[in-house]
């Protein structure tokens, strides 16, 4: 499947997949087996061995990180501005009181998918999907959020429940 049809069906198959995944997570949050964070990280390295974010850059093009004060600071930085006039030129306050992106996509995402300020980053964007995290029952309700998102994290997601069926 070409990577239009697979990001177009993505949110599709991710809310089909919803209910059974969302069971999934709340018998993992019960039954925390012992090798949960070894597998997730493995299987996390595995599926990101095959998809390169490169050719996908999703997350980028459709939703915004929450940009803490650091990564506010650390961006207005490295773009030689003050934090404020960054603030006032790219981001607003979401009604969860965080500061996200103006719109769609980030204004520092290249037409070649490169991100502009990579070495600066929000940490958000640093760490998604957030497949690889420990615990990861924890965050289920962002792990399901980014599977109709990015097409690895729901790959994450689907391996997982074959590796460690419940």
């Amino acid at each position: 499947m070409d990577l239009e049809n697979l990001l177009h069906n993505l949110p599709i198959r991710a809310r089909e997949a919803q209910p059974a995944n969302r069971k999934y997570f709340q018998k993992l949050a019960q039954k925390k087996p012992k090798a949960l964070n070894e597998t997730v990280r493995r299987i996390h390295e595995e599926v990101f061995e095959t998809i390169d974010c490169l050719h996908c850059a999703n997350c980028c093009k459709t939703t915004s990180p929450i940009f803490r004060d650091k990564d506010i600071e650390r961006i207005a930085h490295h773009l030689g501005m003050r934090p404020a006039i960054f603030v006032a030129t790219y981001l607003h306050i979401d009604e969860e009181g965080d500061y996200v992106h103006n719109g769609a996509p980030c204004p520092f995402l290249g037409a070649d998918n490169y991100c502009s300020i990579y070495e600066a980053r929000p940490k958000a964007c640093r760490e998604y999907p957030h497949t690889d995290r420990k615990q990861i029952y924890q965050i289920a309700t962002l792990t399901l959020k980014n599977t109709e998102i990015c097409p690895a994290a729901l790959e994450v997601v689907h391996r997982l429940r074959e590796a460690l069926p419940l």
